[in-house]
């Protein structure tokens, strides 16, 4: 058991790192959950190889700051994900809580707050904590709960206005959070020798990384409103020497009341308007042909077309 907590640290390690020196443009809150798992990983296998009480305390409270701090960076990953600007105030406010969480768990072998008692014993080879749960033990279910609603509310107003682009995304995000709730219930209510969470946090970051690759260019920097006023419609209508920004006015102007354009889906817009092939537009952007289509498919939803000619036609509507 041992080993299989020695691989999971050096995973999660090996990730970090590979994070840190591959990506260039790196999301804050997505490092940090990086950072996170990897304090978990090797916190739990301190406590593996524990041969004292003091030290496998010592070893549960690294794991344990990891897991209070994992919870506030997936949260905030998941709000950029979901295209949600990210208060100053909502961060101070976390890591005030987060602080305050650890501090309680902190007191485990010098006050019998979190823990009444705790000893060492092992399966396997490995060394495990047994604890008597004390009065403020509950304060941690408490603080899990909330994050996992908060994640669970943020993927659900972001689906409610259409700020994730993709059905698929919303439900691999969805499936990320409930996934780790299930995993932390079962390992609190069945006994089990392993922390199946350090190996839950490596696939969550894994995935979240993938997503964050695959919507970032999703995530709602600037929003194009609909125009106030149609631009004005003259006839007869000539599309060839019509003015680009016409063009662009003429078809915002067909946006339902209240419905916004993402930049990219701007971008895009306009070298279709300017009847670029999908290839040629995933060249100049520097996209693949399968992000411009996933851009097409929501730009043509939200001005109720399905094809080129229809977007054309709506120049002329």
């Amino acid at each position: 058991m041992i080993i299989t907590y020695a691989i999971m640290a050096v995973i999660a390690t090996v990730l970090l790192v590979g994070y840190v020196a591959l990506v260039r443009k790196k999301e804050p809150w997505l490092l940090l959950l990086f950072v996170c798992v990897t304090i978990v990983n090797a916190g739990y296998f301190l406590l593996s190889v524990s041969k004292t009480v003091e030290f496998a305390i010592f070893a549960n409270d690294v794991a344990y700051f990891g897991s209070v701090f994992l919870s506030m960076s997936m949260l905030l990953t998941i709000i950029k994900l979901c295209g949600f600007e990210i208060k100053k105030k909502l961060v101070v406010v976390l890591l005030v809580l987060g602080g305050v969480m650890f501090t309680i768990v902190a007191t485990a072998g010098i006050l019998p707050w979190y823990y009444k008692e705790v000893s060492l014993v092992f399966v396997d080879g490995a060394a495990k904590l047994e604890k008597v749960y004390g009065v403020l033990h509950p304060t941690y279910l408490i603080y899990l709960l909330a994050y996992f609603a908060a994640m669970v509310a943020c993927i659900v107003q972001s689906i409610r206005k259409k700020m994730i682009a993709s059905q698929r995304h919303a439900t691999l995000l969805a499936a990320i959070v409930f996934g780790n709730i299930a995993v932390w219930l079962v390992e609190k209510f069945i006994p089990w020798n392993f922390e199946f969470l350090s190996v839950s946090y490596l696939f969550s970051e894994v995935i979240l990384l993938g997503l964050y690759w695959m919507m970032q260019d999703y995530i709602r920097t600037d929003l194009i409103p609909r125009p106030a006023q149609a631009a004005p419609r003259q006839a007869p209508v000539d599309i060839a020497t019509m003015p680009m920004e016409e063009k662009i006015g003429r078809v915002l102007s067909c946006l339902e009341p209240g419905e916004m354009l993402a930049t990219r889906e701007r971008e895009i817009l306009e070298l279709v308007l300017q009847n670029k092939k999908r290839k040629e537009i995933a060249e100049e952007m520097c996209l693949s042909e399968n992000t411009i289509k996933t851009y097409t498919r929501t730009l043509y939803g939200k001005l109720g077309v399905s094809s080129r000619e229809e977007l054309y036609a709506l120049l002329i509507k």
